[in-house]
């Protein structure tokens, strides 16, 4: 399946008119995702490999007033490594840290190595810490969130691959 530059429009637009903040669409090997960001901008740049759409669209402009959405589409064959990847997710709705304080590292970063039961980020709901661990050991391969950002529950934290 293609996506059309219209396909895609429609899809922001109807994403914009309801309270999903994340909507991830695959088809054989083209992965379509996007993304509500907090950020307002006028206008945002859509880039989708010519495989997806065809050489005459690289690039457009989506014109929205209340959210910025991020699209990104990537080829599932390209975006998959040789072992399996496993999502960490928030198990409830909060503000997403990525240390113990804000003068302290993070917990984990992109590339290192975390087992069973490692702490790899703190969700404050209600005024309460809760830290998050990892389920799995693996390689922190993705951090989806950025730090002090709300999370819904359900949402993808990191990703990590499997050892």
């Amino acid at each position: 399946m293609e996506f059309s530059l219209d396909q895609v429009r429609e899809l922001v637009t109807i994403l914009n008119k309801t309270d999903i903040t994340e909507l991830t669409l695959e088809s054989g090997d083209v992965r379509l995702s996007i993304r509500k960001s907090e950020t307002r901008v006028s206008t945002m740049p859509v880039v989708m490999p010519t495989s997806a759409v065809g050489s005459a669209v690289n690039s457009a402009a989506i014109e929205h007033t209340s959210i910025s959405p991020v699209v990104h589409t990537t080829t599932v064959a390209d975006s998959l490594p040789s072992k399996k990847l496993i999502e960490i997710t928030s198990p409830m709705v909060g503000t997403f840290y990525r240390s113990p304080a804000p003068d302290e590292a993070p917990f984990v970063e992109i590339g290192d190595t975390v087992k069973k039961g490692h702490t790899v980020c703190i969700i404050e709901a209600m005024k309460l810490m809760n830290e998050i661990e990892s389920e799995s050991s693996g390689k922190i391969v993705e951090i989806l969130v950025d730090n002090t950002q709300p999370v819904e529950y359900g949402q993808v934290l990191m990703r990590i691959e499997a050892n």
